[in-house]
């Protein structure tokens, strides 16, 4: 990703499993700006990490009987938010990029930082 091609906006998600119920705003925020026709990034990092390996999304319900995480992430990605992965996280997390759900864009931070740094906002969940 250039510089002419820099987000309006970056969520830097790096809560994971562990906090089921910040999850959804995220993800409703990014599809929302998306939706608005910006240019939107989630980059996982840390603990947000798990939710990118296979069937670990789908088995969060942050609210019982609710929609899955899974069910959150893909309202994001069907109005064309990117998501990218922190690659140094998947150690992190035991993970390999065999354990994902679906192939993504995969960055260190010292990578992604030039992009995620130029977007016109970031946010931080």
């Amino acid at each position: 990703m250039s510089e002419s091609e820099a987000p309006d906006l970056v969520i830097i998600l790096i809560t994971g499993p562990e906090n089921p119920k910040r999850l959804p705003s995220a993800f409703f925020l990014a599809a929302t700006a998306a939706a608005g026709e910006q240019k939107v990034v989630m980059y996982f990092t840390g603990p947000a990490t798990e939710l990118l390996a296979k069937g670990k999304a789908e088995s969060i319900f942050p609210m019982p009987g609710g929609k899955s995480v899974a069910d959150f992430m893909k309202l994001a990605e069907d109005n064309d938010v990117q998501i990218i992965g922190c690659l140094q996280s998947l150690e992190l997390n035991g993970m390999t990029k065999g354990d994902l759900a679906k192939e993504i864009p995969l960055l260190n931070p010292s990578a992604a930082l030039p992009t995620l740094g130029a977007a016109g906002r970031v946010l931080t969940w």
